[in-house]
């Protein structure tokens, strides 16, 4: 019997990169994973129903309020409950680089949009749900450029910062309904390659840094991402767990 067995799992932002292992990973430990997405997801879930896995594909935008609601009213319908949600939906490969005084600001308001706006809207329209269960865990992700304050990037910088916050105060509300809300971290990970192509050696510079000194893979977040979304951390809430190969310490 896998850690999640009869669980259910939304991962937002799941047909692709690190959300795909993730919902890999919580299939391969009994979960039944509702893939959201802008894109159709079927594949991904053909491949884990091979493995005897359930999973459904929803397209979601996390941007919109209806379209968030009928997110969490589709998994319930097909699975009938709603355990974990992992916020991993963000705006990021498509972003512009640069001065923040150049920023666009069209670009601002679609990376607070996607970033900030979207994991406060899915978890709002799971919170009903998970509140009446007296269980749930929400796993928001944030992004080592807070601690980094990393240049060129103020309104990615901005957006993860804001989860940070995000998540102690619905650690606040939501712990007297049994309701579990932390934060995971994670350092750079090479997951798109036209998108690092623009960033050459920035892994070579990240990685000289960690004490575990390699590339950063998805897969590299799936350990920690099971504790937060399974009774493993049945007394963990408003935490910020950091996974970055000791880049940085807090």
């Amino acid at each position: 019997m896998g850690l999640l067995e009869d669980s259910v799992v939304i991962v937002t932002g799941g047909a692709g990169g690190i959300g795909k292992a993730y919902c890999k990973a919580l299939a391969q430990e009994g979960a039944a994973v509702v893939i959201a997405d802008l894109v159709d997801a079927s594949d991904l879930v053909e491949e884990i129903e091979e493995h005897d896995g359930r999973a459904m594909s929803v397209i979601a935008d996390v941007t919109d309020i209806s379209s968030t609601e009928q997110l969490a009213s589709a998994t319930v319908q097909e699975f009938g409950r709603i355990d974990g949600l992992i916020n991993n939906a963000a705006f990021y490969l498509a972003i512009e680089q640069g001065p923040f005084e150049e920023l666009a600001p069209e670009e601002w308001d679609l990376c607070m949009a996607v970033n900030v706006k979207g994991t406060w809207l899915c978890s709002r329209a799971v919170a009903p749900v998970m509140k009446g269960q007296n269980r749930g865990s929400i796993i928001n992700i944030a992004s080592m450029v807070v601690n980094d304050g990393t240049p060129g990037f103020l309104h990615y910088v901005a957006s993860k910062s804001a989860i940070w916050g995000l998540t102690r105060s619905m650690a606040r509300e939501l712990g007297p309904f049994g309701v579990r809300v932390n934060t995971l971290t994670p350092d750079y990970i090479p997951h798109d390659k036209e998108y690092d192509e623009k960033q050459p050696g920035v892994d070579d510079m990240i990685k000289s840094r960690r004490c575990l000194n390699r590339t950063m893979e998805p897969e590299d977040m799936v350990g920690t991402m099971l504790y937060l979304i399974s009774d493993l951390s049945g007394f963990t809430t408003g935490q910020n767990i950091w996974v970055n190969g000791g880049s940085g310490f807090h």
